[in-house]
């Protein structure tokens, strides 16, 4: 049963969420941590009948990388990929990379005339998030994103509470998009995260008390679940005040989010909705998506949301049994949708 779900997870982001075909040429960006993830991706890609490619980050350099390695670009331009994956572990530093990564790809196959690529970002993947989140019926999770992307999009204020003490409220400015990322990535240039289901925008502002269990970036996988959850005071927007009952955790996580220029600032506002995940695993990519709220300061994704300002930071916190209010609507109760 245990390989039965890891090849269904495989499956699933294989043939599921990247719709690969036999027409298809896939790249796959591992790395020695999650190399097993990596060649049974690869693996699944070449039962299609797809041409793949696997590399591994540390065959380009020195982890953490702060910058894209100019080789592997050139051996991906070389390819000239329809799909790739980016399945390795997230170590601090790295998201500058990652994020100049998806530019380098864009600018790359622009300057080759071609159709960018399908994406899978899969940072910080494990076997276990690939026995459960990327289970999920996927087809489900796509329509309930669109779903919560109906009733959203056109929301003034949310208001988010919850039993352990989180008490916030977003406002939104309608010139910034709610971005879909719904699991099914089909089309050229398409991009999204596997394990998938959320919808996110960048705030306008942001007040209140966020309670989290879950802290993304390098945190993740350093602490999991916390063992006494984070808590962070915000004020327009802007991080003011963050404890914990292990100070040291606080004063690491507020002095990373200072390592960078607008790294206090609220860049995202999210809504999970991958209902297959019903409790925290300790790892970001699959917690964010738990049905609920996630806030993450530092990096607005300025080129999907549309926000006009960057950080070379983003680090997610999740709190968990949210209830939401949209303006007057409430569509959660206690981690449960309500529609």
């Amino acid at each position: 049963m245990t390989n039965e779900k890891f090849n269904t997870g495989i499956q699933n982001a294989v043939r599921v969420c990247m719709n690969v075909t036999q027409a298809d040429k896939v790249f796959v960006i591992s790395d020695l941590k999650t190399l097993s993830i990596g060649k049974a991706l690869t693996a699944e890609s070449n039962r299609i009948g797809a041409q793949s490619r696997l590399i591994k980050l540390e065959e380009y350099g020195t982890r953490p990388m702060t910058d894209v390695p100019s080789a592997m670009i050139k051996e991906l331009a070389n390819f000239k990929p329809t799909v790739t994956f980016f399945a390795a572990d997230g170590q601090e530093g790295e998201v500058k990379m990652r994020m100049a990564l998806n530019k380098e790809i864009r600018d790359t196959f622009a300057e080759l005339n071609l159709p960018l690529p399908r994406h899978g970002h899969m940072i910080g993947i494990t076997t276990p998030l690939i026995k459960q989140g990327m289970t999920a019926d996927y087809v489900e999770i796509n329509r309930l994103t669109f779903e919560i992307l109906d009733l959203v999009k056109d929301a003034k204020t949310i208001k988010v509470t919850s039993q352990k003490g989180t008490d916030i409220t977003a406002t939104f400015n309608p010139d910034y998009k709610w971005v879909p990322c719904h699991g099914l990535y089909h089309t050229a240039g398409d991009w999204g995260n596997l394990p998938e289901g959320e919808v996110f925008t960048c705030p306008q502002t942001l007040d209140g008390i966020i309670v989290a269990d879950v802290l993304g970036d390098y945190f993740s996988p350093k602490y999991g679940v916390l063992d006494s959850p984070l808590t962070i005071k915000v004020k327009n927007g802007i991080v003011e005040e963050v404890s914990c009952q292990d100070q040291s955790i606080a004063d690491e996580f507020i002095a990373y989010l200072k390592s960078s220029e607008n790294g206090l600032r609220v860049g995202e506002f999210a809504i999970g909705t991958n209902t297959a995940v019903t409790e925290l695993s300790g790892n970001l990519l699959q917690d964010e998506k738990i049905p609920g709220i996630h806030v993450a300061f530092g990096n607005p994704i300025g080129y999907e949301t549309g926000a006009d300002w960057s950080s070379d930071v983003h680090v997610d916190v999740v709190p968990v049994n949210c209830t939401i209010h949209l303006d007057d609507k409430m569509i959660m109760k206690n981690g449960k949708f309500l529609i």
